[in-house]
């Protein structure tokens, strides 16, 4: 399962910085991608009782966003089926 995490956030960086391996890529090139962050790596909107980046409570929580290629969002493969979502979820949030 840690394997699997691994290789799901090694696939989302990749992608996330596909674009700067040939040239910077520009803020119209990237998008907001939710659901896809490990706890206390995402960029920012991470709900009621956070500040923004980095303040996720768990893996994949989500209404935590992270900046990534556009277009590779909702094609990442994540573990246990889920997939990011270009608006926030309502999966995988922190227990109150």
């Amino acid at each position: 399962m840690s394997q699997m995490k691994t290789l799901a956030v090694a696939g989302a960086l990749a992608a996330a910085f596909s674009g700067t391996l040939v040239g910077t890529a520009s803020a119209q090139e990237m998008e907001k991608c939710f659901g896809v962050a490990l706890a206390g790596q995402n960029d920012c909107a991470a709900g009621e009782g956070t500040t923004c980046a980095g303040t996720s409570k768990v893996d994949y929580q989500g209404n935590a966003w992270k900046s990534v290629a556009k277009g590779t969002c909702t094609t990442m493969e994540l573990p246990d089926g889920r997939m990011g979502s270009l608006e926030a979820l309502d999966r995988d949030l922190p227990k109150a």
